[in-house]
């Protein structure tokens, strides 16, 4: 049993497991972040756009 005991103790796989979920979540909220910027920036040239596209319709 304490043979048993002594090796359960020096597994360290749960620490690795929590480790692994830390870098997981980090990841994900630098690529969420990165998403939103590159959204909020195409959204600003879509914009513009649009705004031309119907100032040259109501130009005509």
């Amino acid at each position: 049993m304490r043979a048993l005991t002594l090796g359960l103790s020096r597994r360290d796989d749960g620490a690795t497991a929590a480790e692994y979920a830390i870098m997981l979540a980090l990841i994900i909220a630098v690529v969420i972040t990165a998403i939103q910027a590159v959204g909020n920036t195409s959204s600003g040239v879509w914009a513009n756009d649009v705004g031309k596209i119907q100032n040259a319709i109501q130009s005509r």
